[in-house]
């Protein structure tokens, strides 16, 4: 195809057209995209992709190591079984390794009972042991699959981590919903209308941006009542970081609305008799979705910081409940660390997500100006 054939292409697609192109251009966003869809479907599912139940206890395996999936022709997908000793000096519990002793392992196995969404009580796991080899290996046999090891009380850390993930991402979902109706509607009358309303809401955001964030965050979340159900304090940590997420994006709203507004559809539907509403939402606020869609993926990890931040110093969601920020409390004591290195793997799944939305977010600012050059 010559270049005047590809200039002719590209002047007759789309602006999504062109943006779509241009983001499929971006390896890092999109591998980050692929990466974001497995982490919220797996979430979504915690329960199924999850080896064990959340709140499953075997306190025999306090503080088990990580154990290593294996497979053979003879006994198939597999682990060894770990043995709990005694330390006779400093009585903490160790664990060794025994080769003669193996646990079958299967796909989609029968395991703890849940119910999904809350809806369908089922007992199926997408990985898990398979409790009906084990059984044929040795009647009386026990065993344990344990991918990242298990916590104080013999938890499963990688199925604590799925469901909390739940929580989590979706704590960044709703909040960034929040921030995007806060940010469009507050900013697009301060843009649009101009004068005094303009000037008081710049101003009040103003007042927002001049607080320090984290310290506002905890100083709202000690004042929520300890006697307070998980599900008032995920709500109100959402709110919170709404409240202080929207400036931004009004302010974005704002300048493009200021820059739009002039233009010649803007006043032709102005003389039509088109009403004020209909002219931002049908001609100004279309101009430039793009470039909100960039904002709001941008302000997804603020968010979900915000949360981790606020349930890790105890302010914000609290045992029972199971986030990312509740599982690394236990990472508060550094000889547990040192001992347990495995307790940080929540950490790690919080820098994966976060560096996740950064590239996508990247390479969505890139696509969002399909007509410059590079």
């Amino acid at each position: 195809m010559t270049e005047p054939q590809k200039k002719t292409d590209l002047g007759s697609m789309t602006q999504w057209q062109l943006i779509r192109l241009r983001f499929s251009k971006h390896r890092v966003a999109r591998f980050s995209l692929y990466v974001l869809i497995v982490i919220h479907v797996v979430a979504v599912f915690g329960e199924f992709f999850s080896p064990y139940h959340k709140a499953s206890m075997r306190l025999d395996y306090r503080y088990c190591p990580p154990q290593l999936a294996k497979f053979s022709l003879r006994h198939g997908l597999y682990c060894e079984a770990v043995v709990r000793r005694v330390d006779p000096i400093t009585l903490r519990d160790d664990y060794g390794i025994n080769s003669d002793h193996i646990v079958p392992l299967g796909f989609l196995v029968k395991g703890d009972t849940y119910r999904l969404f809350g809806l369908f009580t089922c007992n199926r796991h997408f990985l898990g042991v398979d409790h009906g080899r084990l059984k044929q290996l040795s009647p009386d046999a026990t065993g344990t699959f344990f991918v990242l090891g298990a916590d104080k009380y013999g938890q499963c850390l990688l199925s604590r981590i799925i469901n909390g993930g739940r929580i989590s991402l979706f704590v960044g979902l709703l909040g960034v919903v929040f921030t995007f109706v806060l940010g469009v509607i507050l900013g697009g009358i301060s843009g649009y209308a101009g004068g005094r309303i303009d000037n008081m809401i710049q101003r009040t955001i103003e007042i927002i941006n001049s607080f320090p964030k984290l310290p506002l965050w905890l100083a709202l979340g000690a004042a929520m009542p300890r006697d307070w159900s998980v599900l008032k304090v995920y709500f109100m940590i959402t709110l919170v970081l709404s409240i202080m997420g929207w400036t931004g994006l009004a302010r974005v709203v704002r300048g493009r609305i200021l820059a739009l507004r002039e233009e010649d559809y803007a006043t032709a539907a102005r003389l039509l008799g088109a009403s004020h509403g209909r002219i931002v939402l049908r001609h100004l606020l279309p101009g430039f979705t793009s470039h909100m869609i960039v904002a709001l993926t941008l302000a997804l990890p603020g968010m979900i910081l915000g949360e981790t931040a606020l349930s890790f110093l105890g302010l914000g969601l609290r045992p029972p409940a199971v986030s990312w920020g509740v599982l690394l409390q236990d990472c508060m004591n550094l000889e547990a660390v040192t001992s347990y290195p495995w307790l940080l793997m929540p950490a790690v799944m919080i820098v994966a997500t976060v560096m996740s939305y950064n590239f996508l977010g990247d390479g969505l600012r890139d696509a969002a100006d399909p007509y410059a050059t590079h």
